[in-house]
């Protein structure tokens, strides 16, 4: 994928994050912090590689694996 198709992907699942999460987000160049309650994160991508990092509190981290699996699900779905 093209550099402009990675960061048009990162994007869709920065907002997908942000309407079903209720978290924030802010782009920073090739980063986006998301924020909401509970959750702290960053995703940034270069070289056609999309990197995905979050911390979860105490009460959020019993969704880590809906969260996980709803962004290898959106990754797999749109970055190939």
């Amino acid at each position: 994928m093209s550099r402009d198709e990675v960061r048009e992907a990162a994007e869709e699942l920065a907002d997908s994050l942000v309407k079903e999460h209720g978290v924030r987000s802010r782009w920073d160049g090739d980063r986006v912090k998301i924020k909401g309650a509970g959750v702290d994160g960053v995703m940034s991508f270069d070289d056609g590689l999309i990197d995905v990092s979050v911390k979860l509190g105490l009460l959020t981290s019993m969704f880590e694996g809906p969260l996980r699996r709803e962004v290898e699900r959106f990754l797999e779905e749109h970055v190939s």
